[in-house]
C-alpha cells in the first residue's frame, strides 16, 4: 500500500494519499463562485481537523506515507525542507492552488464561550495562548448533536476569521494528485493548526466536474462523481473513512439553480450589486466527501398539483399515460415553491396505504430480533433516533429539469416519486435523509442514474417516448413504459441506505452498494406498483433470467481480474500507516463498461435469499440497516451478522470462507448460478414471449421473403412485407436472448448477419 509500487496510477489504480491516519477533516466550509462562462469554480475552503490517535511520537509524515511529489509548485526549497515537519496530505486534482493560511479563531467573538467552557472543565489547567486555537476547534468539533446549529454557526463564523499573525502563508506542494501542506518548525500533528483556508480555483479539464450545455443549449455543470470523486472540486480527504460534516456558500447567475448535498431546501438570497444569487445548504450527517454533490443550471421545477387518479402507478395490464389530462398547471418560475417542497396530500394515501405495515404470511421472521437498538454510529441528528421519522413514509421532494423536459419530468417521475419512497420505507425502515431532490441532467450523463446524500441525477433516457399519432400533442402523452423509469428511479432510492447511509470502507467492495440496488430495486418497484406474490415473482424470474444473460456475456469477454467482488481479497479494507492507499482498476478504462458488481452482487443476494426465505431476509435487511446506519463496512460485517442470524446456514455448507470462495474471491460464475438459472427460462412471462416471438418470426420470414424476392406466399401483399420487415431487425436480439433456434437458411442470409452480431 505504500507510494505507487509497480503499478501505473495513470491508468490502472486510483491514489488516495490523504493521510487519514494522523489527522481527520472533520469539516467543510465552501464558499465558492460559478463562473459558467469561463468554466471555473473559484473560492476557499476551511478545513477543521482533529489529531487521530498514532502509534509512535506523530512525528513527520509518517512511514508509508505517499512519497514527495515532483515537481513543487510553490516553494523551490520543498524537498530541502526538513522531512521532520509534519505534513498534511489532502487528495487533490487539478485545481490551482494560490494560498494557504492558518486561521486565528480566538479572534471569534463567539468562540469565547466555547473557551470559557473549556477553562471551567477538566483538571483546572488553563490553555496556554498559543494552544488556545486548537483548544477552541477542539471544543468546538466535540459540540453535541443537540447543539449542532451552534456549531455550524461558529463554523461558519471561523471560516472568516483573517489569517493567523506573525507565521505567514503555511507552505505548500501540489502533484497530479494531492496537495500537501506544512507550518516551518512543527514537528508533531499535535502542533499543527486546526483551521486551514485553502485558496484555489478549478480547471475547465477537471475530473470531478462536468461542464456542459443541457437540452436547452444553456451552460450548467454539475459532479461527476466518479472515478476521482471530488477531489478537483475541492481539496479534501477521499478515504470514505474521513466522514465529515460540511456546509457550503455557493454563487451562481441569477437565472441559475444551485443544488447540493444538503438537508435543507435552500432558499436564493439575490445580490443586486453582482447580478447573482447566493444559495447556502449544510449537513449535520457525517459522510465521506466523496458523497458531495453539486448542480448548477437553469433548472426549472415540476410544480404539479397531482389527483390521487394521477398519483396512482400503473399496474400490470394498464397503460399509463393513457389519458391526456395535464397534471396540474406548469411553472416555468426556476423558484416558485421553493420554500414548499412537494409532500404529498393526506389524498395521495391512498396511492401507497397498502404498503404500511405490511404482514407477510408465508414466513414467521419474528424471531429474528425486537425494534430496540442503540446508534453505533458518531454523534449526530440522527432520524433514527427520531419517533415521527418511523411513520414518515414519504419525504419532502422536488422535480427539477431544464425546461423541455419538465413537462416531461412532471407527468412522468414526479408522480412516481410518493409510491416508490413509500414502497422504500415499507420495505428498509426510516429514511436516512430528510428531504430529495432529483434532476434530470444533461444528454451525456454516462449512466441512467447516480445517488447523492439528498439528490439523485437522472438520465433523460428514463424518460419515455411517444408514439407519431398517438395524439400527443403536448409532447408528454401517448404509449409510454414506465417500468425503465421507476425501476432506476428504484435503484437509485435503495442508495439512500446502500451506499450512502451504509457505506463500503474499502472502495473496491462496490457490491455493497451496486449489488444491494440491483436486488432492491426489484422489491421496491413490485411494491410500488402493488403487484400480487405471483406478479412479483415472474416479474423477478425474468428479470433474473435477463441479468444472468447479460452478466454470462460479460463473464466470457472480459479479463479475469475484472470479474472478481472483492479484488483485495484479504487485503481489503488495509491501508498504509498513514492511511493512503491504491483503488484497485479503478482508473483501468476497461471497468467503466463492466457491471460485474451489480449483477454478481444481485445473485449472490438471491442465493442467500434463497436459504432463508425472501421475507426473513428483507427482514434481516432492515436489522442491518438499524445496526449499521451512519458506519462503513466491509463484506464480512453483513455476511458475519447474517450467519449469526440464521445459524442454520452453517448446516448447508455456508461459512465465510466458502462465500468468499465461491462468490467473492474468483473470477468466474459461482456453481450455484451455473445450476440454478435455467428454472428461469421455465416461467409463465418467458412463454408468453417465447409465444409471441414465435407469432412474429412467422410473420416477419414471409415479410423478409418479399423483401428478398423469394417466393413464398404470392398473395401476401407487398403492402404488408415493408410494413413487417422493421420489426425482425427489432426482435432479434431478443430472440437470440431466449435461444430461439432460427432456420438456418434465414440465419445464413447475408442480410441478416450483422443484425445478430450486434444483438450479442
Amino acid at each position: 500500500m505504500d507510494g505507487d509500487g509497480d503499478v501505473d496510477p495513470g491508468r490502472d489504480d486510483l491514489p488516495l494519499r490523504a493521510n487519514t491516519n494522523h489527522i481527520l477533516v472533520r469539516h467543510y466550509v465552501l464558499d465558492l463562485d460559478i463562473h459558467l462562462q469561463t468554466k471555473i469554480i473559484t473560492g476557499t475552503v476551511v478545513l477543521f481537523l482533529e489529531p487521530c490517535q498514532v502509534a509512535g511520537d506523530g512525528n513527520g509524515a509518517g512511514e508509508g506515507a505517499p512519497t514527495p511529489p515532483q515537481p513543487s509548485q510553490t516553494d523551490d526549497s520543498w524537498e530541502d525542507e526538513s522531512h521532520r515537519d509534519f505534513t498534511l496530505v489532502l487528495d487533490c486534482c487539478d485545481l490551482t492552488v494560490s494560498k494557504v493560511e492558518e486561521l486565528d479563531v480566538t479572534s471569534v467573538s463567539d468562540m469565547q464561550g466555547l473557551l470559557k467552557e473549556v477553562k471551567g472543565e477538566g483538571s483546572g489547567v488553563e490553555p496556554q495562548p498559543d494552544s488556545q486555537s486548537a483548544v477552541l476547534i477542539q471544543r468546538l468539533i466535540s459540540l453535541p448533536s443537540t447543539q449542532w446549529k451552534k456549531q455550524h454557526h461558529l463554523y461558519f463564523q471561523c471560516s472568516h476569521a483573517p489569517a493567523s499573525e506573525g507565521g505567514g502563508p503555511l507552505i505548500f506542494h501540489t502533484d497530479r494528485w494531492s496537495l500537501q501542506v506544512r507550518k516551518r518548525g512543527v514537528r508533531t500533528l499535535q502542533e499543527f493548526p486546526r483551521a486551514l483556508r485553502v485558496c484555489y480555483e478549478t480547471k475547465p479539464e477537471g475530473g470531478s466536474v462536468r461542464w456542459t450545455k443541457d437540452q436547452d443549449n444553456r451552460s450548467c455543470v454539475y459532479t461527476a462523481g466518479s472515478p476521482i470523486n471530488n477531489r478537483a472540486l475541492f481539496p479534501c480527504q477521499e478515504p470514505p473513512v474521513a466522514m465529515s460534516t460540511w456546509q457550503a456558500q455557493v454563487r451562481a447567475p441569477r437565472e441559475c439553480v444551485v443544488l447540493l448535498s444538503g438537508e435543507n431546501h435552500a432558499q436564493p438570497t439575490y445580490l443586486h450589486h453582482t447580478g447573482l444569487s447566493s444559495w447556502d445548504y449544510y449537513v449535520t450527517m457525517p459522510m465521506p466527501a466523496s458523497t458531495f454533490t453539486l448542480a448548477v443550471g437553469c433548472w426549472r421545477q415540476a410544480t404539479a398539483q397531482l389527483s390521487t387518479a394521477q398519483l396512482t402507478l400503473p399496474v400490470q395490464g394498464t397503460r399509463a399515460g393513457a389519458s391526456h389530462t395535464h397534471a396540474g398547471s406548469l411553472d416555468l418560475n426556476p423558484f416558485t415553491n421553493m420554500d414548499h417542497p412537494v409532500i404529498t396530500s393526506p389524498q395521495s394515501t391512498l396511492v401507497y396505504s397498502g404498503l404500511k405495515d405490511e404482514k407477510h404470511s408465508e414466513s414467521d421472521c419474528s424471531g429474528l430480533g425486537d425494534d430496540n437498538f442503540t446508534c453505533c454510529h458518531a454523534d449526530y441528528p440522527c432520524p433514527f433516533t427520531d419517533p415521527s421519522a418511523w411513520s414518515q413514509e414519504v419525504v419532502p421532494h422536488r422535480m427539477f429539469a431544464p425546461p423541455s423536459l419538465l413537462q416531461k419530468a412532471q407527468v412522468q417521475i414526479l408522480p412516481l416519486l410518493p409510491g416508490c419512497l413509500a414502497a422504500a420505507h415499507a420495505t428498509l425502515g426510516v429514511h436516512p435523509f430528510p428531504r430529495l431532490d432529483v434532476l434530470i441532467v444533461p444528454a451525456g450523463f454516462s449512466s441512467l442514474g447516480m445517488a447523492s446524500p439528498h439528490i439523485i441525477f437522472l438520465s433523460q433516457s428514463v424518460l419515455c417516448g411517444e408514439r407519431e399519432g398517438d395524439g400527443a400533442r403536448d409532447g408528454v402523452g401517448g404509449e409510454r413504459d414506465l417500468s425503465l423509469c421507476g425501476s432506476r428511479l428504484c435503484h437509485e432510492l435503495s442508495h439512500s441506505w446502500f451506499g450512502l447511509a451504509i457505506g463500503a470502507r474499502d472502495w473496491t467492495e462496490e457490491w455493497i452498494s451496486e449489488g444491494f440496488a440491483t436486488y432492491l430495486e426489484d422489491i421496491i418497484w413490485a411494491r410500488a406498483q402493488q403487484l400480487s406474490s405471483e406478479e412479483t415473482e415472474e416479474q423477478s424470474k425474468l428479470k433474473a433470467l435477463l441479468r444472468w444473460r447479460r452478466l454470462s456475456d460479460e463473464l466470457q469477454n472480459s479479463e479475469e481480474q475484472l470479474q472478481i467482488l472483492r479484488p483485495n481479497m484479504e487485503s481489503t479494507g488495509q491501508v498504509s500507516e498513514s492511511g493512503s492507499s491504491l483503488v484497485k482498476h479503478a482508473l483501468n478504462p476497461e471497468k467503466t463498461f463492466m457491471q460485474v458488481h451489480y449483477l454478481k452482487g444481485y445473485f449472490l443476494l438471491r442465493f442467500l435469499a434463497s436459504k432463508v426465505g425472501q421475507e426473513c431476509f428483507l427482514h434481516f435487511f432492515r436489522l442491518f440497516v438499524k445496526k449499521y446506519h451512519g458506519q462503513l463496512i466491509l463484506s464480512q460485517d453483513f455476511l458475519q451478522m447474517l450467519l449469526e442470524t440464521f445459524p442454520d446456514m452453517e448446516g448447508q455448507g455456508l461459512n465465510l470462507e466458502a462465500i468468499y470462495a465461491d462468490w467473492l474471491d474468483r473470477p468466474g460464475i459461482p456453481k450455484w448460478l451455473c445450476e440454478g438459472s435455467a428454472i428461469w427460462t421455465q416461467t409463465r412471462l418467458v412463454e408468453e414471449v417465447k409465444a409471441e416471438m414465435c407469432a412474429l418470426f412467422a410473420l416477419t420470414s414471409l415479410s423478409l421473403c418479399f423483401s428478398l424476392s423469394i417466393p413464398l406466399c404470392p398473395s401476401l401483399p407487398p403492402s404488408l412485407s415493408l410494413s413487417l420487415s422493421p420489426y425482425l431487425i427489432l426482435s432479434l436480439p431478443l430472440a437470440i436472448s431466449l435461444n430461439f433456434s432460427l432456420s438456418p437458411s434465414l440465419l445464413s442470409h447475408p442480410f441478416l448477419s450483422p443484425s445478430l452480431s450486434l444483438g450479442r
